[in-house]
């Protein structure tokens, strides 16, 4: 694929010294399977919550549903193709629950694992490694019926499902991915009801963020159990939390947003253990009571690799004195009154700041506070308003993202963080869960009306820093 001419400053085609990652480093892009599969009742799929919550009037941006997407499940060769073309070396993809096991128990779905077999085989033939996400927030639909997440129940089916999908997918895919950003699952989806199922009770989405991780701890045993070999890891989304001034005060803000945000998962995960400050915090929502015996070490099962999505930073500061209470259903559980401030610094079009050395702080913070393992950016990426001229997309903002976000991960790896890889979000424009089609992430441009895929200068640049396992020297 030919690479355009960058008047931006930013450009892997300078021939002076170059910003090289290890030997094998494994670049990637991702996608999730809601956001670019349609077929929405193809083959014997049933309904997740997101289809339900996506079909209920008021809950997306005009109305938009995850029906038809990116229609990559008639499309996928092709797609496949465009991967091939970008050189990527591997390709984070996830199965949806209720293709694989309509309505979340019983059998498999031989027609809806038929569908990621030939995808799997697809990436071989083409040298991209399969790396598989077994749940990006398409729980089936009767599971919520049932209660969701808040109920216990949910994880001990997460790993029936698990174990059917390794059973038919294991000899073949090496890189497995439990979760995706449980935090998103809890907080937004029975929090603050901006994310699907919609709920909005503070202590259901507690419970719920218990037994997401619950759920993954089973998971990991059960596919362990099936293939042996199989490497094993988690995906959480992180932030840098800082207050806004030294206040002690706004510290203390910092101090929740941060337990709620970052520890909440990660102590559990890779430390058996739910730190004592935050279940002192939590006790004002709920009393701990879904959290049994045994629990944890379940949670805390050994992995191989954690993933790490980044995106922004939080800056925090306490209530105003004097403040009325939000009424509005918060993703906080008890620490609704924490002030989020706005620096003043670029933001992409989702309205987050652009902050990369964050993402050198997190991956720091999770090799130094908490592991050995190998560790992968499993997500990084923007939104911005892409225009076509000409036939092209010249995504300026979106390319310097990229650069920026890539150096800082160079940076951790001469830092000694064990960076072993790093995947794009997102391969192709989709459908971004309650804002529609109104934001693009994507290195390649999809257009809704015809499905025509457009790789954007992005998508160039980022096929030639595969290609020289580096960037230009700045």
């Amino acid at each position: 694929m030919s690479n355009p001419e960058s008047p931006h400053g930013v450009d892997v085609l300078d021939q002076g010294p170059a910003l090289r990652f290890p030997p094998g480093f494994l670049w990637g892009a991702a996608t999730a399977a809601y956001q670019i599969e349609g077929a929405a009742t193809e083959d014997g799929r049933s309904p997740s919550i997101w289809d339900t919550f996506s079909h209920t009037p008021g809950r997306t941006v005009a109305g938009h549903t995850g029906d038809v997407a990116c229609d990559h499940y008639h499309r996928m060769p092709d797609d496949v193709r465009l991967m091939a073309d970008l050189g990527l070396k591997s390709y984070r993809f996830s199965v949806s629950w209720p293709r694989v096991q309509p309505g979340g128990s019983g059998p498999a779905n031989q027609r809806g694992l038929d569908f990621y077999r030939r995808l799997v085989d697809e990436l071989l033939a083409n040298g991209i490694e399969p790396w598989l996400t077994l749940y990006h927030w398409d729980l089936p639909q009767p599971l919520e019926d049932a209660g969701g997440w808040p109920a216990r129940d949910t994880a001990g089916r997460f790993a029936d499902y698990a174990e059917l999908v390794a059973d038919a997918l294991g000899d073949r895919v090496t890189y497995w991915t439990t979760l995706n950003e449980p935090w998103c699952s809890a907080f937004l989806g029975y929090g603050s009801g901006v994310h699907a199922p919609g709920r909005t009770d503070g202590a259901d989405a507690v419970r719920a963020g218990h037994h997401l991780m619950l759920g993954h701890g089973l998971a990991v045993r059960a596919v362990r159990a099936s293939r042996p070999t199989a490497q094993l890891g988690v995906t959480v989304n992180l932030y840098p939390v800082d207050p806004a001034t030294d206040a002690p005060a706004d510290a203390d803000a910092a101090r929740r947003i941060d337990g709620l945000m970052n520890r909440f998962f990660l102590d559990p995960i890779l430390r058996g253990s739910y730190p004592a400050d935050l279940r002192a915090d939590l006790r004002q929502v709920t009393d701990l009571g879904h959290v049994r015996d045994g629990d944890l070490p379940i949670i805390s099962t050994p992995l191989d690799m954690v993933g790490v999505n980044y995106y922004s930073r939080h800056v925090v500061a306490a209530a105003e004195p004097g403040a009325v209470p939000d009424p509005t259903p918060s993703c906080w559980p008890g620490s609704e009154d924490v002030r989020f401030v706005d620096r003043g610094f670029p933001v992409t079009d989702m309205q987050w700041e652009i902050d990369a050395p964050g993402l050198l702080e997190t991956l720091q913070r999770v090799h130094r506070d908490y592991t050995d393992l190998p560790i992968y950016v499993t997500e990084n990426g923007s939104a911005f308003v892409d225009t076509v001229v000409d036939g092209s997309v010249d995504d300026a903002d979106r390319l310097a993202y990229f650069d920026g976000h890539l150096r800082a991960a160079h940076a951790a790896i001469e830092a000694g963080v064990p960076l072993k890889g790093y995947f794009a979000w997102s391969l192709l424009d989709n459908f971004e869960w309650s804002w529609g089609y109104t934001k693009r992430f994507g290195m390649v441009r999809v257009d809704y009306d015809n499905q025509a895929r457009i790789p954007k200068f992005s998508a160039r640049w980022y096929a030639e820093v595969i290609r020289r396992n580096g960037l230009a020297a700045q």
